[in-house]
């Protein structure tokens, strides 16, 4: 199993593990919230048979990753994915993330530039800013963060039941366009995450990303469904496309929050079209 170091905890490393496929123009797929690089399984096998590189990883606090106790905020996410860009050395890179994994996408581009990046892709993003302030009346009130905090320290088990089916929109879903056991396979990969890291990262959600937003030179693609329960559609991916300089929105009539699994062929063709032909991906 490869794993890149990206710190220290006391005696022990902090270590990411990743995925490296296949050749040609690579992909970095940053999966969202509480999931792994697994679930990305519906994109990773077409991009690698389109010819692409195809690299997935786990944040830290999830999957086969480390759990430390800190560092759950997105200077550090960023700098995890710096650490792994440049041990794998990657150049003309597509970074591509879901729903949190937006955010590392976001302040990666913001911090640390475009040099390796070719162009990217954001489904379902937390960006511009999702916390309500003064001078963001458009946000979600703070009191929400909060009850999730608290039902996550209450019982994460049944909070991550809450969240998966907002996460499908179950209600309406479950059955048709996910199943029950990917359903339960979701759950199971959630329930496998750090406690603390489950915990932490919700204050991570709230994050500012507006003055990222001017630093990103590269063309972006933004998919989203406009039933998205979890970061909804009218708050962050139809308010960000307004403020990037080269930015695309496709918008998933009636889909949820987890579209990489419930609309793969519609996620794939918009991305296929955005990236380029497959017979690009070896140029």
């Amino acid at each position: 199993m490869p794993f890149v170091t990206v710190g220290t905890e006391n005696s022990a490393p902090i270590d990411l593990y990743y995925e490296d496929h296949g050749a040609g123009q690579p992909i970095v797929l940053i999966h969202g919230f509480p999931f792994n690089g697994a679930t990305w399984e519906k994109m990773s096998g077409p991009l690698l048979a389109a010819g692409y590189r195809v690299i997935t990883y786990d944040r830290r606090g999830y999957g086969s990753s480390a759990q430390p106790a800190s560092g759950y905020d997105y200077d550090t996410f960023a700098a995890d994915l710096d650490v792994l860009m440049t041990e794998l050395d990657l150049r003309n890179a597509i970074l591509v993330g879901h729903s949190m994994g937006t955010g590392e996408v976001t302040r990666y581009l913001g911090a640390y530039g475009s040099d390796r990046v070719d162009r990217a892709v954001l489904m379902a993003p937390l960006a511009p800013f999702l916390l309500k302030t003064a001078d963001n009346p458009e946000g979600v009130e703070k009191s929400m963060f909060e009850g999730f905090q608290q039902a996550i320290i209450a019982d994460r088990f049944a909070y991550l039941t809450q969240f998966c089916d907002a996460f499908f929109n179950a209600s309406e879903n479950r059955g048709k366009l996910v199943s029950d056991e990917a359903y339960h396979a979701h759950w199971q990969i959630g329930a496998q995450a750090s406690a603390k890291g489950t915990h932490d990262s919700v204050d991570a959600w709230q994050t500012d990303f507006r003055g990222d937003l001017p630093n990103i030179d590269v063309p972006v693609l933004i998919i989203q469904g406009d039933k998205d329960n979890v970061l909804p559609y009218p708050k962050t991916g139809q308010r960000l496309v307004n403020m990037l300089s080269d930015a695309k929105l496709v918008t998933l009539k009636g889909a949820p929050h987890g579209t990489p699994w419930t609309h793969p062929t519609e996620v794939n063709n918009a991305l296929m079209e955005f990236i380029g032909k497959p017979s690009m991906a070896t140029a």
